[in-house]
């Protein structure tokens, strides 16, 4: 199929070249000029595993192009694919600007049937929206086209977005007519042969599903943090309670990590849209604000916790941060809580030494430029003198380090962990002085 796919975020560059890894002719369109020509060349400027490869080898393979312009691009697509930014706005709703002004284009430019398919998240209705938006630029044509809008939200973890797009859980197709859905049975169904996961729903519950899905994830992270806080009130161990409650065949054991809190564009963006949408229906979403709130104030419990160790005023001591990304395998810094911590860290005139494998440029460039921040070359490099390590981010390589090589060279064996990497018990042995989520300091 000759496809387009319009937004060269982590959504669209992935499901791009992974149409194109299936022998589909794939462009990629984004305004941004700069990116355009980096993936032209070959460079991509996001880091997800496994990513660069494809886009490179397909290239080769001309399956795979890259362009600014959309109207070059779609008059001869028999799929678009709207996979645009919807950041948020002030007021906590989704902005849909890049959503409209996308359909307006595709509305200027088709020139045959044609089947447009969002993936990007956007409240329920806005398959709608796009719909009338091309209808109103085709009546300024004077052209008469068959088209549909349809939904295909996508479930992509960063750090696992090949495999997810490649392997897929199920395919949420919200659609109302039968080509439609065959059209995109047969563009899906060289990911799976064995097995139908094809999930076929009207298109506003396919607009429900990837908002309710996400919200769900997010309920449980802040759950198990708000169980973490009681813990260590109380005594209790939360990685113990954790095995005890994730052994329950109905619950289970994903995503009932206790940590500092989850970040990314994901998670905080749909809750606030998810939460605005309601509003705007004069529905008061208790749950969805708690787990909001639950989760902004578990990196304040996780400062509150250093600053009751090393008092308000920090000018004298030394800090070392293990991890700047909001979760491991990507550089996506977007809502990480090391933003949050490292700002109030400064804030209190901390010195602060940082590493992170993939988020140094990011840090550098967008969220710390203004911070006289010291930026190492591997973990150890930032540990010399240092008052205190913070890990915030469970990159592997940080799972088993040499922790005699860590206290020879920190002027202070303490430890500030915010995922529950190490054990308590073997670190109290070492002599360290460990902190950690839901439970009390040396795990006692």
């Amino acid at each position: 199929m000759i496809i387009s796919v319009i937004g060269t975020g982590y959504v669209g560059l992935v499901s791009g070249t992974c149409f194109s890894e299936m022998g589909n002719s794939v462009t990629c369109v984004d305004k941004n000029k700069e990116k355009i020509r980096q993936l032209n060349q070959g460079i991509v400027p996001i880091y997800e595993p496994g990513l660069e490869g494809l886009i490179q080898r397909n290239q080769k393979n001309k399956n795979l192009f890259f362009s600014t312009s959309i109207k070059d691009s779609v008059k001869h697509s028999d799929i678009i694919f709207i996979a645009v930014g919807t950041p948020t706005l002030d007021n906590g709703a989704a902005d849909l600007i890049q959503v409209r002004e996308v359909a307006k284009e595709i509305g200027r430019s088709i020139t045959k049937k044609t089947l447009i398919v969002n993936k990007s998240t956007a409240p329920v209705g806005t398959c709608n929206l796009i719909q009338g938006i091309i209808s109103k630029e085709l009546i300024q044509r004077n052209l008469s086209l068959a088209f549909e809008v349809i939904s295909n939200p996508e479930f992509l973890k960063e750090g696992d977005a090949i495999s997810d797009f490649m392997k897929p859980d199920r395919i949420v197709i919200g659609v109302d007519s039968e080509d439609a859905f065959q059209l995109m049975k047969e563009l899906y169904s060289p990911f799976f042969r064995t097995r139908d996961r094809f999930i076929r729903m009207d298109v506003k519950s396919a607009e429900m599903t990837k908002y309710a899905a996400n919200a769900m994830l997010a309920t449980k992270i802040s759950f198990i943090n708000e169980i973490a806080n009681i813990c260590e009130l109380v005594g209790a161990d939360v990685n113990q309670v954790r095995v005890g409650v994730g052994s329950d065949s109905r619950i289970g054991y994903n995503f009932i990590y206790p940590g500092i809190g989850y970040g990314g564009t994901c998670f905080p963006k749909d809750i606030s849209a998810l939460i605005k949408l309601s509003l705007k229906h004069n529905y008061e979403p208790k749950l969805l604000a708690s787990v909001d709130e639950v989760n902004e104030g578990q990196k304040k419990l996780f400062l509150k916790k250093l600053l009751s160790r090393f008092g308000e005023d920090l000018s004298n001591f030394t800090f070392g941060i293990w991890g700047l990304s909001f979760k491991p395998e990507t550089d996506d810094m977007r809502k990480s809580p090391s933003i949050f911590i490292v700002n109030q860290l400064c804030k209190r005139g901390a010195k602060v030494r940082v590493y992170d494998p993939k988020s140094m440029k990011n840090a550098k460039e967008k969220y710390f430029s203004k911070l006289d921040l010291f930026y190492g070359e591997n973990k150890y490099q930032i540990i010399e003198n240092i008052d205190a390590l913070i890990l915030l981010t469970e990159w592997k390589e940080f799972r088993s380090p040499d922790f005699s090589e860590l206290k020879s060279k920190m002027r202070l064996p303490i430890i500030f962990d915010g995922r529950n990497q190490y054990n308590a018990f073997d670190l109290n042995k070492k002599d360290f002085e460990y902190y950690q989520i839901g439970k009390n300091k040396y795990g006692r």
